[in-house]
């Protein structure tokens, strides 16, 4: 196992911010912009107090909870996980995502492990406290592209995508929350394709006849997703949250009365901290002046106030503010947050101690402090998530062979072709040969007085055998080259394939491939490696090899 500092990937395009670097690597820089250091023994003891302090109806919380996870076939352990948040001593361990199909990327499996592990640590660390797994479902979201499709490597190591899309419905369309959407008979002409383009293995037909179970006609986006992940992740005790409820939505009701009660405050408050944090950094989100959307007829659109109303984002559509006021106290199901009203919601409902995160969400939290203190919600502790690249043996084999290392993998792919080229072609076949061709002509020259005076006759029987001997070599030399541009082929072949797998289309493997492709090849087996593998307190990109 090889770790790489996240300071050696900053200055890779598209990658890590520096926010997010100095986060991970000197918290002291950024400190300000957050509750807690979650590398900080007594910020832990301190906030866990904060957490269990805070009064929050547990009852109903516990009901619905129950109610969900049941519904999503969860097993005994989840159950008991739900009701041990009746008790004022437990807390939650939260993370989330959106519900891609599939699970998304291969960063939902590692958020999910890195949760599950930090829970395992925490009860060693704070015996007098419970720690619950929370996986929150961001379902609510109306932007379908970000969810119906995964990427793969298909058996001819090429990086192949597969998308879900709906009957004669385009992907521009609003279609409201995503989570509920369900899945028509075209889901079986994905898995077809799906099934097609995998490479054969013994563990094939079992690992696609779960993700069938759980992806089929009938099934939502968010179900689906929770099912699948129940099974990979078997006996886990992960309870899932999906806010798209209305009894949830009664809970947030108040939130959301006071977003629309006092616009803009919050968005001020975003603004005031995002401007202090530019003055180092560049701030993730931009709030709205109302940080709400409202569903309304099947499409979820952002609400905009207006002088004496409301309009919704992209139509128009005009809402009286008494209609809005009413509907936030009699049907508070019909708003959505969007992501800086979110994390708020998220903690309102919860009692959280730690939410694991990705790069972009540490930095966006960055900018939500002020909220937090608004509202008297303890701001809980952002931990990374763990970050991976995972190595297969046949990549490590082109790695020793051309003597890379796999941060060479993560560089523009011309640049390491160019420099494995030069490798290569460390064998100058053109002065080898020049200097083979000039040794010949200096030998005719060296015999041709000396043969002059034994039979003038021999000069011609040299100058033929000169000409046959310099045609054999440069036959040699056409082989000679055309062995080596076959090699040269062969290599920057595989170091196509082996950048496939690593950095796929110029991007972190946990970013581009989907679990399946793992699943497939390594079987069920490869997930409980994975979390035992997968170490969650070093802070930096990890390298696994397989």
């Amino acid at each position: 196992m090889n770790w790489i500092d996240y300071r050696e990937l900053r200055s890779m395009a598209g990658t890590f911010s520096s926010l997010f670097v100095d986060f991970v690597s000197d918290f002291s820089r950024v400190q300000k912009f957050y509750s807690s250091n979650f590398r900080d023994e007594a910020h832990w003891h301190s906030r866990l107090e904060k957490v269990t302090g805070r009064q929050i109806d547990r009852s109903v919380l516990v009901q619905v909870l129950a109610k969900q996870n049941k519904d999503f076939h969860c097993g005994v352990r989840t159950l008991a996980n739900i009701d041990t948040l009746l008790n004022d001593n437990a807390v939650a361990v939260v993370t989330g995502q959106q519900v891609g199909l599939f699970t998304g990327p291969l960063y939902t499996i590692y958020k999910t492990l890195t949760t599950l592990k930090l829970v395992a640590q925490l009860t060693e660390r704070f015996p007098d406290y419970s720690f619950v797994p929370v996986f929150w479902l961001e379902g609510e979201d109306h932007d379908y592209e970000e969810v119906n499709s995964i990427k793969l490597v298909n058996a001819q190591n090429e990086v192949v995508s597969f998308a879900y899309e709906f009957h004669g419905l385009s992907c521009d369309t609003n279609f409201g929350a995503v989570g509920k959407l369900e899945f028509d008979e075209k889901i079986d002409e994905l898995f077809l394709a799906i099934d097609q383009s995998l490479v054969q293995t013994e563990f094939k037909p079992k690992v696609l006849e779960l993700f069938r179970t759980a992806y089929q006609k009938g099934m939502s986006f968010n179900r689906a997703f929770a099912l699948l992940l129940n099974v990979l992740l078997e006996n886990s005790g992960l309870v899932f949250l999906d806010p798209n409820d209305r009894e949830v939505k009664q809970l947030l009701a108040p939130l959301f009365q006071r977003e629309l009660r006092e616009t803009p405050r919050f968005c001020q408050l975003v603004i005031d901290r995002s401007a202090e944090l530019e003055l180092q950094y560049h701030a993730q989100v931009k709030p709205k002046p109302l940080n709400l959307f409202f569903f309304h007829h099947g499409g979820r659109y952002l609400l905009e106030p207006r002088a004496d109303s409301y309009s919704l984002k992209g139509t128009r559509q005009h809402l009286s503010k008494e209609s809005i006021a009413d509907a936030s106290v009699n049907s508070p199901h019909l708003f959505s947050p969007n992501v800086v009203l979110r994390p708020l919601c998220q903690d309102w409902l919860l009692p959280t101690i730690a939410y694991v995160a990705g790069p972009a969400e540490i930095a966006y939290f960055a900018q939500l402090k002020p909220l937090y203190d608004e509202m008297k919600i303890p701001m809980p502790i952002i931990y990374p998530r763990a970050s991976a690249t995972i190595v297969e043996e046949k990549v490590e084999k082109v790695l020793d062979r051309f003597s890379l290392s796999v941060i060479d993998l993560f560089q523009d792919v011309e640049i390491l072709k160019g420099r494995t080229a030069k490798q290569l072609a460390s064998i100058d076949l053109d002065s080898l040969f020049g200097e083979i061709s000039a040794a010949l002509e200096g030998l005719v020259d060296h015999m041709k007085e000396p043969l002059q005076a034994v039979d003038p006759t021999l000069l011609g029987a040299l100058e033929n055998t000169a000409r046959k001997m310099v045609g054999n070599v440069d036959g040699l030399k056409e082989k000679a080259l055309a062995a080596q541009k076959r090699q040269h082929e062969a290599a920057l072949r595989q170091l196509d394939k082996a950048m496939n797998l690593v950095f796929p289309q110029s991007n972190f493997q946990e970013r581009e491939l989907n679990v399946l492709y793992f699943l497939n090849k390594y079987g069920m087996e490869f997930l409980r490696w994975l979390y035992d593998e997968l170490k969650i307190d070093a802070f930096k990109h990890q390298v696994i090899t397989l």
